[in-house]
């Protein structure tokens, strides 16, 4: 059996991907500033974000205007995660507790394989 999450916002995913996209779901609604691996950088409020860390964005303004002109016009946009380099937040909007918690949970060994150590003494 898998065990349950221990936690509302940590569902069971992937252990890697578990921990940031349980940590930016908790950022919907908020201010972000994502910067792309060909160096396109765009501030926005973070509409969503899903398992392979795909963020959408809404009111989107690009910070480099005049080297990329032709993406003023933009209003919301779609990031596949694959090509997003950074995602920058607000200090204010870090959940530290919930962040040390998950990093806890990531990093203890499951009940399982701690009742295989035992047997194996």
């Amino acid at each position: 059996t898998t065990p349950s999450s221990p936690h509302p916002l940590l569902p069971t995913l992937p252990k890697l991907n578990m921990l940031f996209y349980s940590f930016f779901k908790t950022l919907v609604g908020k201010e972000v500033a994502v910067e792309l691996k060909n160096d396109v950088v765009f501030t926005g409020v973070l509409h969503s974000v899903d398992q392979y860390l795909n963020v959408k964005l809404m009111n989107v303004k690009v910070v480099d205007t005049e080297k990329y002109p032709q993406l003023l016009a933009l209003q919301n946009v779609f990031i596949r995660g694959s090509v997003v380099r950074y995602i920058q937040i607000a200090p204010e909007d870090v959940n530290t507790q919930l962040l040390q918690e998950a990093t806890m949970l990531e990093n203890s060994p499951t009940s399982s394989s701690s009742s295989n150590n035992k047997s194996k003494k």
